[in-house]
């Protein structure tokens, strides 16, 4: 073998790198290099680009010692760096979530340990005033070894990590070759069992920096606030020995606030008189140039401070929210190596749909990551490149999960083999991102259990830098071997807690912050239980918010498909034998950043202010910001709608309302509002902020005013005896038929439900009508569809035991007395069904319904009729126009809406029950010459696809869908929540189907 095993050896982390420090970009004498500029210095030497690469699938193949090449690269291709090997065509994608791909055996990794090795040839021109010079690779997986014009260089790992090699002694004037070889696996990957794609190579950005011989190493800013001040210390650490230092403090407008020498001891303190505080909703940063006779070391300064007290966090001396999510560095064709422009786009779609804070799971992000944060405005909880989930799934001969927790610990998190590695973790994270103000929680990683390793790390990171929160979830997770010291963790955090879990926390008298750094799983048509959270956010202090998980869906991008769809691939598309399917589908976002409706959803659950209608009628408005008073930051603008048309509309002058509290908003509307009627108003960004132009909308809110019945339903129920005509009955056995003038319908005797529904002579129906219980399971409902797969919901079917008829006045009634059950179980539910068909062609339901208190909650209740698929123009006047559904509906509002049928579809990269429509009074489905309304005094909700359930159940891929060839209407009486229990907890009560009784009236109007 051509290297030493240091991807084997827990000993050897790094061989010859430079100890961690800060970011930071220098330049020459005089040169100003702000941070997204750094390729304007004249000391960077980006060698990003195109490499020379080939890929080996086992390192035994490595045979020749590539890293002396004389100019022949055989076997080699072109690549361009940053980049993924399996984005190049070399080896396979994989996905795994909890489950490491190969056996646990520390430190071993397996044999045949796939590696890819890299080739460039590059010009180097020597500066006479910067000597020294520092190969940088900011993101490499999981391990390399470097080569330098054929000499070794060294050796280092932790992906997301910079590794810093001084190369001055390798370096020559003018042709040099740098030669790479990164393996796929080392010992480091049992720390990197993060929920992600298993991807590998260098996938963040490579270059030399130039630099004097003696200068600035490193340096550590801190910000102090007082009453009206505020105060810059600066400790540097030199390479070798001290050297004159300057400090330049400029305000954000470029003046000169402060200017000051170093100490002897390194020290610099520069002091500031009435600062702009930096916050999310306030971004406002100071210039920091630090001057040698060497180089100028440009940064940016935050005055902010953070601390927590009597279980309540504050940053500037105001209880704040984390309304949070969780990113990963993802990207469908780059993988893991996304671009400033990547992330810049992330950050303003985030910033415009009101979060203030990010995770960056589960470990450092891009250095430019968090000063994009800084000018954007987040907080950061910065996380080490660390989680050992995978224990966690061992074999235990007692294999509960209260075993598995109790020993979780045992292999990793409590060896003392691990001290060190996840030590080294911690501080590379910590020391790297130490100047940045976004950051306001050390996070020491995710899901590895709690054992020596963490105390370590957490007493280093407190020792170090006590100015900053700390946070690690997993330490709920331990043995009883000994007594865990658990002191210097500030904040009690939680994932996917129940908010029974939460209010228990808080009745025991919480000793700190609870912090959700993961909730609301946004898997698939998701999440459903955003609002719940947030009101229990705001009714106690002690909650600091939280982090849904997460933002986008890591999907493989692979072109068109046949018939024009995007083709994204998940786990177990790639022939990966170990893999956890589409559970990498579970963002906010699609992989090309096009948001779900669940990102809406969260949007409007976290808008900035909240409304209600006061006792005396008059509209109060809570300032739901944590800095900003509310005049300052938005605009109102006000909507009346009466039976879902806007009858009023105009702005409304904001009042002046400090954040938390509560002020009355001046607004009157001409007139009583009759029917159904809603007060909306829209709130919009006041001013241009960073990532959000004056204007953008940031949320609404909708207040009753009136909850009669919508007039036009009123109207379209109106009493259809009054018309004249009779309805004649033709009956056999099987079937009744009713005719009337210009209508045919024929009434299935064995199903009690209607097998043709003719008007003019027209067929409005391409198959009989249906009884349906089921939807097409919700990744959110995976737990809840082995029930109703067990009670055979998706094979149930309604059989009529007995179907009568008798006139009445101006019509027909039918009575059936109905069993829903399916093969090999039981009766589900019992029917009782009235159909009244009216002399006009008009149809009234009544159905009674009896669940066997045997069976679970219904994924829905309701009629499936199956249209002409000429009948693709839907009007409904409900809750519109996102898909909405009892606990997913905060992003739509009640109005009148109009849309084809194949825009009502959510096209969810996993096909799921997708685009129901809550609230509604009446829907109409219409195109071709016919029509169909179906209305209710009751509210109901309805789908109008091209899909059927059964398409969208059985089909892994939206690409892969098949239309039905038919408009198929889903009538319900209502449907199952959403909630997120894909990983959070079970539906709430309140939002389940589990009625015993209950009773479904509808109208049916053809033509």
């Amino acid at each position: 073998m051509i290297v030493p095993r240091h991807y084997e050896n827990l000993r050897v982390l790094h061989e010859n790198t430079m100890p961690p420090r800060s970011y930071f970009i220098p330049a020459p004498p005089g040169q100003e290099v702000l941070p997204r500029e750094r390729e304007r210095s004249g000391r960077l030497q980006l060698l990003s680009g195109r490499w020379r690469f080939r890929y080996f699938e086992s390192i035994y193949g490595l045979t020749e010692p590539f890293f002396r090449w004389n100019g022949e690269a055989s076997g080699f291709q072109e690549v361009t760096v940053p980049g993924m090997w399996q984005s190049y065509g070399c080896d396979a994608h994989q996905y795994t979530n909890i489950r490491y791909p190969f056996p646990f055996d520390p430190p071993w990794v397996p044999q045949d340990n796939p590696c890819g090795a890299y080739l460039l040839d590059f010009l180097y021109e020597e500066d006479p005033d910067a000597p020294a010079a520092f190969l940088n690779f900011e993101g490499v997986d999981s391990c390399f070894y470097v080569w330098l014009n054929g000499d070794y260089v060294g050796y280092s790992q932790v992906s997301h990590s910079t590794a810093e090699f001084d190369v001055t002694r390798y370096l020559r004037a003018g042709r040099n070759t740098l030669a790479v070889l990164v393996l796929k696996w080392c010992d480091g990957s049992y720390l990197e069992d993060q929920d992600k794609f298993r991807m590998s190579g260098m996938f963040r950005d490579v270059y030399l920096l130039k630099r004097p011989r003696e200068g600035i190493f490193d340096y550590f800013v801190r910000t102090e606030l007082g009453e009206g001040t505020a105060a810059v210390s600066i400790q540097l650490e030199y390479f070798s020995k001290a050297v004159p230092v300057t400090a330049v403090l400029l305000a954000p407008d470029g003046q000169v606030l402060a200017k000051g020498p170093a100490e002897r001891n390194g020290q610099i303190r520069l002091e500031v008189n009435d600062p702009a505080l930096w916050s999310p909703e306030h971004p406002d940063l100071y210039t920091l140039r630090l001057e040698t006779e060497g180089e100028t070391i440009t940064d940016r300064v935050g005055f902010r401070e953070i601390h927590a007290a009597d279980s309540v966090v504050y940053v500037n001396g105001a209880a704040i929210k984390f309304r949070g999510v969780n990113r990963h560095d993802s990207h469908p064709e780059k993988g893991f190596a996304v671009s400033l422009e990547d992330m810049e786009r992330d950050l303003v779609l985030m910033k415009r749909h009101n979060f203030n804070a990010i995770r960056t799971s589960h470990y450092p992000n891009d250095p430019r990551f968090c000063q994009l944060c800084d000018e954007y405005g987040f907080f950061v909880v910065a996380e080490a490149d660390v989680e050992a989930h995978g224990p966690w799934m061992l074999y235990y001969q007692d294999g509960s999960d209260q075993t598995r927790g109790d020993r979780w610990n045992e292999r990793i998190a409590d060896h003392p083999d691990f001290v060190e590695p996840i030590c080294d973790r911690v501080r590379r994270c910590v020391q790297r991102d130490k100047n940045r103000p976004c950051v306001v929680i050390w996070s020491m990683g995710n899901e590895s259990a709690y054992g020596r390793a963490f105390e370590e790390a957490l007493r280093w990171t407190k020792e170090f830098d006590p100015s900053r929160l700390t946070h690690y979830e997993s330490a709920l997770y331990h043995g009883d071997k000994r007594r865990y010291d658990f002191s210097n963790l500030d904040l009690y955090s939680r994932m996917y807690p129940s908010l029974a879990e939460m209010t228990a926390y808080l009745e025991a008298g919480p000793d700190k912050p609870l912090l959700l750094c993961e909730y609301c799983h946004a898997m698939g048509n998701g999440p459903g239980d955003l609002e719940d959270y947030a009101q229990l956010f705001r009714r106690h202090r002690e909650l600091c918010g939280g982090f849904v998980w997460e933002w986008c869906d890591h999907g493989v991008s692979r072109g068109p498909a046949p018939n024009g769809k995007a083709m994204y691939w998940y786990g177990g598309d790639h022939g990966e034998a170990v893999h956890d399917g589409n559970f990498c589908m579970d963002g906010l976002v699609f992989p090309d950043r096009t948001p779900h409706p669940g990102l809406l959803e969260y949007q409007n659950v976290h808008r900035p202010a909240r409304a209600r209608l006061g006792e005396d009628g008059a509209v109060r408005l809570t300032n739901e910001l944590d800095f900003t008073d509310l005049k300052e930051a938005i605009t109102i603008q006000y909507e009346v709608r009466q039976d879902g048309r806007v009858t009023e509309s105009g702005l409304a002058d904001c009042p002046s309302i400090p954040p938390h509290q509560e002020g009355r908003l001046s607004l009157k509307w001409s007139g009583p509002v009759r029917g159904q009627g809603y007060l909306r108003l829209i709130y919009r960004q006041r001013t241009d902020a960073p990532g959000v132009p004056a204007g953008c909308m940031l949320g609404f809110d909708e207040l009753l005013l009136s909850g009669d019945i919508n007039q036009t339903v009123l109207r379209l129920m109106d009493n259809p005896v009054l018309s004249s005509g009779s309805v004649e009955v033709i009956e056999d056995d099987a079937a009744l038929v009713l005719e009337g003038e210009g209508f045919r319908y024929r009434c299935d005797r064995r199903t009690g439900l209607f097998s043709g529904l003719s008007r003019g002579g027209r067929e409005l129906l391409d198959r009989p009508m249906e009884v349906n219980l089921w939807r097409a399971p919700t990744d959110n409902d995976q737990y809840l569809k082995l029930e109703w797969q067990k009670a055979r919901y998706d094979w149930a079917s309604a059989q009529a035991r007995e179907t009568v008829w008798e006139p009445l006045e101006g019509g027909v009634l039918i009575r059936s007395r109905m069993s829903v059950g399916a093969p090999s179980v039981q009766r589900v539910l019992t029917v009782e069904t009235v159909w009244v068909v009216w002399a006009n062609g008009t149809v009234d339901m009544d159905m009674y319904v009896r669940r066997e208190p045997e069976f679970p909650m219904l994924p829905r209740f309701g009629l499936r009729l199956f249209l002409k698929e000429a009948m693709d123009q839907v009007e409904y006047c409900g809750m519109g126009p996102w898909e909405s559904y009892r606990d997913k509906h905060r992003a739509s509002w009640h109005g009148l809406f109009q849309s084809p049928v194949a825009q009502l579809h959510q096209d969810y990269l996993r096909p799921q029950e997708n685009g129901s429509h809550f609230d509604c009074g009446y829907v109409t489905v219409q195109g071709g010459g016919l029509k169909l309304t179906a209305v209710s005094e009751t509210a109901f909700s309805f789908n109008a696809s091209l899909y059927t359930q059964e398409e969208l159940t059985q089909k892994a891929h939206n690409y892969e869908l098949e239309p039905s060839g038919s408009t198929v209407l889903c009538l319900d009486y209502a449907q199952n929540g959403i909630g997120s229990n894909s990983c959070g907890p079970k539906l709430l009560p309140q939002y389940r189907l589990d009625r015993k009784e209950f009773r479904f009236r509808l109208r049916l109007i053809c033509g």
